[in-house]
């Protein structure tokens, strides 16, 4: 190696001194780092020694570090696309009549007993008139009507079908006793009818439910997603310094983690009028004014990621689900990159199927059932899971649009299923879906302060849409 080090200064015409040459040789690259100093002396110096070299290097942390072959980032071809049948924007065809009401809850039935048959366990259902009049084993299907706890500790429930309606009994002794039930949703029921036909006697209840096999499977995508949930600009409680340290790690890190699309599941603003006196408590009394501030906040976020932007209960949509997407006429200020799309929505993202739901129907669920919480939205998505419908409490706290079809039930298995609206955070995996609640970017609001309530803000939920790994970046530090 002295040799050729010697050689090579020697074809500069430059001659090294001992020093300067043991110099060379006692570095980890002698051939690299003797090719970098004669590079860098002037080409009148002739004689070169140990002062030399250092001051030819002085101010570097390393005195030589190997070149590194860069290889450019190539901007990668984003694959992002709306789940055919599941965006009602432009699709809405309800009028409130009768008739619409009984093909949504038609629509809704015979899309569950689809998803109920098709589970290897049970098979094809009796319609429930023929089946109170059999009197033998047989598998029913119907929608909850009514559901009443006895005296006894039997739980009975009114369930109807397209053919008529029949009493259903649960034993105390049933290993179902303990099961949840909500009005509205449809389940499947094996059992049988007592010899005068007024009750069915159930041995096991069948929901529509997530295949147990269902898992997920890693792909090669290196890509990955991440949610922005109830932004609530307009709000004086908006957590701007917050939403600043976001955004800056965002410009600083998105590139090279590979976060190349952006969800956010609905209350972009704060809205006006959402409810008796919200004016004292909002920071931007303009509507037009509350959209195109996040509009100008969002232009900040880096040029190479996908935004997907759906309306919450708060934005300025009709508060009935399915909701449409923003008009343009509050999206005008918005980058014509971003799309806008309903609530709820189905996107396939690189192979993935992603569901996002803002979640009103949450405040029906922990009203309706003991069980379920608000410090746990995460149990209360598995409930929504089980029985692949999202909202089916009718006439509750969350509105529900009459449209031709039911847009809330979970036609599609999702690989990962995000909600918002209680602004907390938190995960979850049931039967292989990653479920995400997806925090929020407002403080206590002096509602939550009135019910002790302590939302869990400024995190942005992060999922690896190759491996599922999921990933709370939070920014309240």
């Amino acid at each position: 190696m002295r040799s050729e080090v010697l050689s090579a200064a020697a074809q500069k015409k430059i001659f090294l001194s001992p020093d300067a040459l043991e110099m060379v040789l006692s570095n980890s690259h002698p051939m690299e780092f003797i090719n970098t100093v004669l590079t860098t002396i002037s080409a009148n110096s002739m004689f070169v020694d140990k002062k030399d070299i250092m001051d030819c290097i002085a101010g570097d942390k390393i005195i030589f570090e190997c070149p590194k072959t860069i290889a450019p980032k190539n901007k990668k071809n984003l694959d992002l696309k709306i789940m055919p049948g599941t965006d009602v924007t432009g699709e809405s065809t309800c009028e409130g009549k009768i008739n619409d009401f009984a093909n949504f809850f038609k629509s809704r039935f015979y899309a569950l007993k689809k998803l109920i048959e098709s589970r290897r366990d049970f098979g094809h259902a009796m319609p429930i008139e023929k089946a109170i009049r059999l009197g033998r084993e047989t598998k029913i299907i119907g929608m909850i009507y009514e559901k009443k706890d006895t005296k006894n500790g039997h739980v009975i429930l009114k369930l109807e079908d397209d053919t008529g309606m029949c009493t259903v009994l649960i034993s105390k002794d049933s290993p179902n006793i303990k099961e949840i039930f909500v009005t509205d949703e449809v389940i499947g029921v094996s059992g049988k009818s007592t010899s005068k036909g007024d009750l069915f006697i159930a041995d096991e209840i069948f929901r529509p439910d997530i295949p147990k096999n269902n898992n997920w499977i890693a792909s090669d995508s290196v890509s990955s997603v991440a949610f922005l949930s109830d932004v609530h600009v307009g709000s004086y409680t908006f957590l701007k310094n917050n939403w600043e340290k976001m955004i800056q790690w965002l410009k600083t890190n998105a590139y090279d983690s590979d976060i190349d699309y952006l969800v956010f599941p609905g209350d972009i603003v704060d809205g006006i009028g959402i409810f008796p006196g919200q004016e004292e408590e909002l920071d931007i009394l303009d509507i037009y004014k509350q959209y195109e501030t996040l509009a100008n906040y969002l232009k900040e976020i880096p040029d190479h990621i996908q935004i997907v932007i759906h309306p919450g209960n708060h934005d300025a949509v009709r508060l009935a689900e399915p909701q449409p997407a923003l008009n343009e006429v509050f999206t005008k200020s918005f980058d014509s990159n971003i799309m806008m799309v309903s609530n709820p929505i189905n996107i396939k993202v690189e192979g993935r199927t992603l569901l996002s739901y803002h979640g009103k129907s949450i405040d029906d669920w922990i009203s309706g059932v003991q069980q379920l919480t608000y410090d746990d939205p995460i149990k209360v998505m598995e409930e929504m899971l089980k029985r692949r419908h999202l909202a089916p409490m009718y006439g509750q706290k969350t509105a529900l649009a009459p449209e031709k079809k039911d847009y809330l039930v979970m036609e599609n298995i999702p690989d990962i299923f995000v909600s918002g609206h209680v602004h907390g955070a938190g995960t979850g995996a049931y039967r292989g879906i990653k479920m995400i609640n997806a925090s929020a970017w407002q403080g206590q609001t002096e509602y939550q302060k009135m019910h002790n309530f302590n939302p869990d803000p400024a995190i942005m939920p992060i999922v690896h849409l190759g491996t599922g790994k999921m990933t709370m970046k939070n920014f309240n530090n």
